[in-house]
């Protein structure tokens, strides 16, 4: 049995290509959204990058003209052009958005149900 990092997580990734912004203090980036999970995302650092780990920044992922994912996150790595973020904060609407997202997704309730029950036990 392995060790690895990707053998512990407890939330599935989704890959999705969806309009991203992230913001911090004024600078706002359009970024490439590599993949969504109930606990956080992955991006593609964007050139110029001049976030600062020590505060938070604030994501929104435009799934249609109407449904958005909004979120306040906290910079957690970085990786030769990767950025990983865990979602500290995030409203009503867009949870209910990002767990539809991910049951359509999963294609197992199951699975889903027990991936939100690691997410309140986290």
């Amino acid at each position: 049995m392995t060790d690895h990092p990707s053998d512990r997580r407890c939330f599935r990734r989704i890959a999705i290509d969806a309009k991203t912004e992230l913001r911090q203090n004024g600078h706002e980036w359009s970024v490439k959204l590599n993949d969504l999970s109930l606990k956080g995302l992955s991006i593609k650092r964007p050139e110029p990058w001049k976030g600062n780990k020590a505060l938070p920044f604030e994501v929104d992922i435009r799934l249609d003209p109407k449904a958005h994912i909004k979120m306040q996150v906290k910079l957690t790595h970085e990786d030769d052009d990767q950025l990983g973020f865990v979602c500290k904060e995030i409203d009503l609407d867009s949870i209910s958005h990002l767990r539809r997202l991910i049951e359509l997704n999963l294609g197992d309730q199951e699975e889903l149900e027990r991936e939100l029950g690691a997410l309140l036990k986290a």
